[in-house]
């Protein structure tokens, strides 16, 4: 997917026509109403004893499993908030606008939430492609925006009203190439990336740069484009280089046809990866095809942390599934969210904003959170290792 573009005032106001006329409509999971249902109603603004969130979610298109995922975390956040009383006595209602994985109506759907509906803080999204179509749509509106997964360095650069509460591609990149290079013990890794991802070129690069430092090699750098579907002449040239492993900076949907793929053709190393893997369909697609590799992450179900257990079983109880980092990301971002308008004592914008950036020693299910200066969240990073189909705990690396 192509990067986008800031947007102008007069393609906001486009934007915002495309999504009336072609149904940017609230798509929730079960546990939540859709925007018009909402108290309210959508484009009713938020009420005096109501705090509204907007949310701008892919609840279909090819990375779908993400959206609904992330919805469900921020949903079970606010009724666990609004069942506790709220925030200073006002209950948060959330309106969610399905992007369908497109960065013209992921600005659209930042853009309706803005003017029509007049949230007091937009959520929101997790592809850094779509966060950074809808980065400038806040920062002109001066609307705190907290990305709950996007984690391109470009999201929040010279943009002070846009947030991210997860870490960033530079420290993930760093930490699969230092634990590449010195857990692992690997001294030549090819790379594949997907070529028009923000996500995936940002990440690769910060792996090469980290996996040098250390004094490895890069066997081979080769690119795709997503929505690929045969990878064999790319993994050819990979088999040719005799790589330790391969560095694969996907979603989860190419990475799973890449593992299968590497496999038929004899290519037995282990393959290396970001969050961006994380997703059940990585291993219904995957199989048996991805044992033996790794992907950082935002956290795992195995840490024994009394907080993100008791988080594990509301999630259980509320969706018959485990969570995923995208879910606890979401759930995170909502209670932030919160956190910060109580800290505000206030709904008022800058308010926000200003106790957002103030944000220290969050305890989050996703570990604890303090907002550096350029409003990215400093904390750990794991190392996921897939075994027998499943993701197990191999290392946690602080930042």
């Amino acid at each position: 997917m192509q990067g986008p573009r800031a947007v102008s005032p007069l393609v906001c106001i486009a934007l915002t026509v495309l999504a009336l006329n072609v149904g940017c409509k609230a798509k929730e999971s079960a546990a939540g109403s859709t925007a018009s249902e909402a108290a309210g109603g959508a484009g009713a603004g938020p009420a005096s004893d109501e705090i509204l969130f907007g949310a701008v979610l892919g609840l279909t298109g090819q990375e779908a499993a993400w959206g609904k995922s992330t919805n469900q975390g921020m949903r079970l956040a606010v009724k666990q908030i609004n069942e506790a009383g709220g925030v200073d006595g006002k209950k948060i209602r959330m309106i969610a606008y399905d992007d369908r994985g497109l960065t013209t109506e992921a600005a659209a759907a930042a853009t309706r939430l803005i003017v029509q509906d007049k949230v007091h803080m937009i959520l929101g999204e997790f592809p850094s492609s779509l966060s950074l179509a809808m980065a400038p749509i806040a920062q002109s509106n001066k609307i705190p925006m907290l990305s709950p997964g996007s984690t391109n360095v470009r999201v929040t650069e010279g943009k002070d009203y846009v947030f991210r509460n997860c870490f960033i591609d530079p420290f993930q990149g760093t930490v699969m190439a230092t634990f590449a290079r010195n857990t692992l013990e690997l001294s030549n890794v090819a790379i594949l990336r997907d070529v028009r991802n923000d996500y995936s070129v940002g990440l690769a690069d910060s792996f090469i740069e980290q996996f040098r430092k250390l004094e490895g090699s890069i066997a081979v750098d080769q690119s795709y484009s997503a929505g690929d579907i045969d990878f064999k002449a790319q993994l050819t040239a990979v088999r040719a280089a005799k790589p330790d492993a391969i560095f694969v900076p996907g979603y989860y949907t190419d990475v799973a046809l890449i593992a299968r793929q590497a496999r038929e053709l004899g290519i037995r190393v282990p393959l290396l990866g970001g969050d961006a893997w994380d997703s059940e369909k990585l291993f219904e697609i995957g199989g048996d095809a991805l044992n033996g590799s790794y992907f950082s992450n935002h956290y795992s179900p195995d840490n024994p942390a009394p907080k993100v257990q008791e988080y594990l079983k509301a999630y259980q109880e509320a969706y018959g599934s485990t969570s995923d980092a995208l879910a606890a990301l979401g759930y995170d971002a909502v209670y932030m969210a919160a956190d910060a308008i109580r800290r505000a004592g206030s709904t008022n914008p800058q308010a926000i904003r200003d106790a957002l950036a103030s944000t220290k020693d969050f305890d989050g299910v996703t570990g604890v959170i303090t907002m550096d200066e350029h409003r990215n969240a400093s904390k750990p990073a794991v190392i996921l290792e897939i075994k027998d189909g499943k993701a197990v705990f191999a290392a946690s690396v602080a930042p």
